[in-house]
């Protein structure tokens, strides 16, 4: 069989991105209450539609039968008027942030951006009014939010200090002074109501969302610009066209000044690495220039170094990780680039028959889980609402594309990840790959075997590491619920598909040729990729992977260490390798589309579908196998005859769906209409497929909540104790933050005692209450769980009286406080001292000892 090189390369699993849900169960097994429909091996329906329908008419379109879940969020105002309509049951989840992001770009000569200037863009933060965006337009629906992280999201007990040292809040005047004072020093003028740089006034392109909430979020920002002098034009646009615009272009063209971003999220973490990463550090790509060649780019040394650290696992303890979190945080909040608004609790609306639902703690019913196992009775599909099914930016490849949630709602059903996030504990666990872990980290190596193998892209094959290499962990995958079943299109999964992948990670970035075509994802995943020692074949089903890297929680090691996804058999990559790289038709990311003048590669659009689908019959035309990429210690892992059945048979697939997805999930796309915003998905039966109806159903998780907080014992200079009961799941902790307001000073923090499983206190000693003026104090309670990732706070206030006094001979005198539940009397004794034979007084003060408890 003829030989040939080619280009392809496969991005390796970052998770840096927020739309992929990552779900899973320890345990493979119903759980109580689910009846599935029928035991054969896929999901439980045998069709899934997926169809648009404009949030606006949502509602009602649910009410007339048209369809059955509604993965886009309601609007608030709608929301509340169908939360008690007959035969709809909602669901909720804290499933999207939202943030502003500025184009920090510095100017040309003769010119200003007042956001290269770090102090206002900061000073932004105090024209942003969180409460109000959270209570009025979210109608209480949202949380505000300061960091990358919210008050839902486990880290945030990690940040909650800092959050409050920064003093952030609504304060358009000190906003505007710094503005002032800046703008002053850059040397721009205020001509007029607005400032001018060398007599042209500055004019700001505000990228405002025009779908949801964020436009009348837009419209208060803008007015507050505009109240600091600067003149913004605000340009209401779409999904598909707003993030072209933003991520697409180089931000010193100027084509936007700020944009209202809007994250979803996919599934909960427990520990963060990833999400601080994509939206502070530089290397990962998401911030402006977003590390595409040519492009001006935004640069911090700092926060990249903190950001690699915590990705990559460079710590010692928990304690370590945690202070690098809260340092890359604090950075990320100083550089300001990109400033937080608020999370929303969206509303997912249902038939009241929709069974089968797992209800992970982060995105809901949109997670990966649900429609494996959603089901209604007695009907054998399910038609799936959205916003958008199609849209300019839903690009389906799994290199450079998947960016956006709507492309991503659908993908999610059709492949099966290596390994999942559970969707109660934020969790890394298997799925569909067995691990074991072996490390001597934190601090310690191994012997890396001298027959393990690395990919050579100089030399253009897969080369022993040889002896002395050392690695700090070993992960042993278990590819056998892969290997034993078969790909859509009938092909069997094999090491073949996984060994190709590791090349066409491997060869993306060191091979300099296509580093420099496809820059930002091959400059994105070095880092991580220099990480890897190397890979050993243990048998047929069987991998062994040395990296150096450590985590506290194993299953993180085993989650960093994959070294695939496996969502697409080798072939297909092949042939988007040799039309992206060989015969340079498309292009995997949008920059480089843009840069070289070609299609952004979309599996789904018949036109790219055909390209890939030519290369695979040049392929079989030409006997072609990729040889060097699929041989391992001198033995190639595909034979010519199943390299020709896998190219015929993807064919064979193009020819019958019209386009080129192939995978190995419970769900097969069969048809996709981008004009008509429909998509269709086939149960995948095959009696290989390891799973059915009822493996992987969680329902939902009992809630966490702090069920009240006793502050009325605490009174000056005597010791108290604030009782605090917590109900939730699994094994309960609370923190605790004293803050007084008036200072905007931190008292004290730590971890509340553990009285019984639910019942903790916070202990004050009389010093302390001594030291505390007259006045209302912030106690802030964070409970969490050991069996779910997610957190609830609540605030008490403290209301601190001076103790009452009594003029005595010109004086006074502070009476001993009562129980501070009820009145109470304290006698005092007065003795006149030396030669005065009179007896003293005994005076009677009555203390009012009842506090003020608000819970908030």
């Amino acid at each position: 069989m003829a030989t040939r090189r080619t280009y392809r390369y496969m991005r390796i699993p970052l998770a840096i991105g927020l739309t992929i849900a990552l779900l899973g169960s320890v345990l493979v097994q119903p759980a109580l209450g689910y009846e599935p429909p029928h035991a054969e091996p896929g999901p439980a329906v045998d069709r899934v539609y997926f169809k648009a329908f404009h949030v606006d008419i949502a509602a009602a379109s649910l009410e007339k039968g048209d369809m059955d879940l509604y993965i886009y969020s309601l609007k608030t105002l709608m929301a509340e008027q169908l939360a008690d309509a007959p035969g709809v049951k909602m669901f909720e989840a804290p499933a999207t942030s939202f943030s502003l992001i500025l184009n920090p770009a510095p100017t040309q000569e003769g010119e200003l951006n007042p956001f290269s200037i770090k102090e206002i863009r900061f000073a932004l933060n105090y024209i942003i009014d969180r409460a109000h965006i959270a209570q009025e337009i979210y109608k209480g629906m949202a949380k505000p939010m300061l960091a990358q992280v919210s008050p839902f999201d486990f880290d945030y007990r990690i940040v909650q200090p800092l959050l409050q040292e920064f003093k952030i809040l609504y304060q358009p005047d000190l906003a505007k002074q710094i503005v002032t004072d800046e703008m002053i020093r850059a040397g721009a003028q205020l001509v007029d109501g607005y400032w001018h740089y060398q007599d042209t006034r500055i004019e700001l392109k505000f990228i405002i969302r025009s779908e949801d909430e964020r436009r009348v979020m837009g419209d208060l920002i803008k007015i507050e610009l505009d109240k600091l002098g600067l003149f913004t034009i605000p340009i209401y646009q779409q999904f598909g066209p707003a993030i072209s615009r933003v991520y697409g272009n180089d931000p010193q063209l100027f084509e936007w000044h700020l944009y209202t971003e809007g994250w979803g999220k996919g599934a909960p973490e427990r520990y963060d690495f990833s999400l601080i990463n994509q939206m502070y550090a530089p290397w990962l790509g998401n911030m402006p220039g977003f590390q595409e060649l040519g492009f001006w780019q935004y640069e911090n040394e700092a926060i990249d170094e903190l950001g690699k650290r915590i990705f990559m696992g460079d710590f010692q303890t928990v304690d370590e990780r945690n202070e690098l979190y809260l340092q890359l945080t604090q950075l990320g909040m100083e550089e300001a680039v990109r400033l937080w608004v608020a999370t929303a609790i969206n509303n997912f609306p249902a038939v009241a028959e929709l069974d089968g639902v797992t209800e992970d703690i982060a995105s809901g019913p949109r997670g990966q889980l649900t429609l494996r196992e959603a089901y209604i009775p007695e009907e054998d599909g399910l038609t799936i609402g959205s916003q958008w099914v199609w849209t300019s930016r839903s690009t389906w490849n799994p290199i450079g594309g998947f960016g956006d949630i709507y492309s991503n709602d659908i993908w999610g059903n059709l492949f099966d990840p290596p390994i999942i996030r559970h969707p109660f504990t934020g969790e890394p666990i298997p799925f569909r790959v067995q691990y074991q872990v072996n490390s001597a980290g934190p601090s310690g190596q191994l012997n890396v075997p001298s027959d393990a193998f690395l990919w050579d892209a100089k030399a253009g094959k897969f080369l022993s590491v040889g002896t002395g290499e050392k690695a700090v962990s070993k992960v042993t995958l278990d590819f056998s619920a892969y290997f034993s079943s078969n790909w859509h299109h009938g092909q069997p999964i094999t090491m073949a598909d996984v060994i190709y992948s590791i090349f066409h990670s491997f060869d993306m970035v060191y091979n300099e040729d296509k580093a420099n075509i496809e820059f930002t994802v091959a400059t994105t995943s070095k880092p991580v990729l220099d990480t890897f020692r190397g890979f050993k074949v243990l048998d047929d089903n069987t991998l062994e992977v040395y990296v150096d890297f450590w985590h506290f929680v194993p299953d993180y090691i085993a989650s960093y260490a994959i070294p695939t996804p496996l969502s697409m058999p080798w072939e297909i990559l092949a042939a988007m390798d040799e039309v992206v790289f060989a015969k340079r038709q498309a292009a995997y990311t949008d920059t480089a589309a843009a840069r070289f003048s070609v299609d952004w590669l979309s599996l789904i659009m018949d036109r790219d579908g055909r390209l890939v689908r030519n290369a695979l019959r040049e392929f079989g035309d030409d006997s072609y196998l990729p040889l060097e990429s699929l041989t391992i210690n001198g033995e190639s892992l595909v034979s010519e005859q199943e390299a020709l059945a896998r190219y015929q048979a993807a064919i064979d697939w193009f020819n019958e769906h019209g386009l080129m997805v192939i995978s190995n999930g419970p769900f097969q796309l069969v048809r996709f209409d981008a004009a008509a915003q429909f998509a269709e998905l086939k149960a995948f039966r095959d009696p290989t497929y390891p799973f059915k109806p009822g493996d992987w159903f969680f329902g939902s998780s009992e809630a966490l909540e702090i069920k009240s907080i006793d502050t009325s014992a605490i009174s000056p200079g005597q010791d108290a104790t604030v009782s605090i009961e917590v109900s939730g799941p699994g094994e309960l902790s609370a923190d605790y933050l004293l803050f007084d307001p008036a200072l905007s000073t931190i008292l004290m923090t730590g971890e509340a005692e553990k009285i019984s499983p639910t019942s903790f206190a916070v202990h004050l000693s009389s010093q302390e209450t001594s030291a505390m003026e007259s006045g209302v104090y912030y106690l802030y309670i964070l409970a969490h769980s050991d069996s779910i990732s997610s957190l609830t706070e609540r605030r008490a206030d403290i209301d601190l009286q001076a103790p009452p006094t009594s003029t005595i001979l010109g004086g006074t005198q502070p009476t001993t406080p009562g129980t501070g539940k009820e009145e109470g009397i304290s006698p005092i004794l007065i003795i006149l001292p030396i030669a005065v034979v009179v007896a003293g007084a005994v005076v009677f003060f009555i203390l009012r000892g009842g506090r003020v408890k608000r819970a908030n």
